[in-house]
């Protein structure tokens, strides 16, 4: 009876030791597989996320250059289609998924600028030409919000610690509430309007704006125009994402 239990036994420690590796191998597959999904997801919202952020940036573009360019000037329109050119130009940055702008790229969009302004004929022109740099500062600003656009000096900064008082400030602290990790997590399929997230939320009035303003703040949600639609951005995305991550690695129960 112990000659028959000896190999027996043995062979069930053999087939527990494929047993475990069969599960290593797929769980490493299927880490592999969600994390090429989650990738594939991001590459496909960032691809339709950037031409509807393109469309945003274009429509204030016009309304910017509309409202604030000096009157009567018989250069006006010609003035204005030469800014839109050149800012749309650079707003079609934001399409690059892959190869983020460099500084040299950004020094040349602003160089085209600055070039019109020093042959500008009137002192007039100084109110429009303001108006179109602080249009294209706001692109630059938002494409290093959306990491498409990174100086050396922040790239340097990058590679340091991490630094714990921004990560709570720009991450822990927007996103330690149950309603507004609601919001991304509901935004994230489709634009929200103010009522759709009151009723998702069960939030009203100024409790509910409490909270987008927490987001919008922190730059993890947008709004399209004035009392347009929320819409979340790539950090709400990334940040979220993010989380599911955690949550799934650390096996958490819900």
């Amino acid at each position: 009876m112990e000659i028959l239990e000896e190999p027996f036994q043995r062979e069930i420690l053999e087939i527990r030791s494929e047993l475990r590796e069969m599960r290593d191998d797929l769980k490493r597959f299927m880490e592999r597989s969600n994390k090429d999904y989650l990738e594939s997801i991001l590459a496909d919202f960032r691809r339709s996320f950037s031409e509807v952020l393109i469309r945003h940036v274009e429509d204030e573009i016009e309304e910017g250059l509309r409202q604030n360019m000096v009157e009567g000037c018989e250069m006006k329109e010609a003035c204005k289609t030469r800014f839109q050119g050149l800012l749309k130009e650079s707003a079609s940055l934001i399409r690059d998924v892959d190869d983020a702008a460099n500084e040299e790229t950004i020094d040349a969009f602003r160089s085209k600028l600055r070039d019109l302004q020093f042959k500008a004929p009137y002192d007039q022109c100084e109110r429009c030409f303001m108006e179109a740099l602080r249009l294209q500062e706001k692109q630059i600003d938002l494409l290093r919000s959306m990491r498409i656009y990174e100086t050396k000096d922040e790239k340097r900064r990058e590679s340091q610690d991490l630094p714990v008082e921004v990560v709570v400030k720009e991450i822990l602290e927007p996103l330690n509430s149950k309603q507004r990790l609601q919001i991304l997590k509901a935004l994230a399929g489709e634009t929200k309007s103010f009522s759709n997230l009151s009723e998702l939320t069960g939030l009203r009035g100024g409790n509910l704006l409490f909270h987008i303003q927490k987001l919008l703040d922190s730059g993890m949600i947008l709004q399209q125009h004035e009392r347009g639609d929320y819409m979340i951005t790539e950090k709400g995305y990334r940040a979220l994402l993010g989380i599911s991550e955690v949550y799934s690695k650390l096996n958490l129960k819900s």
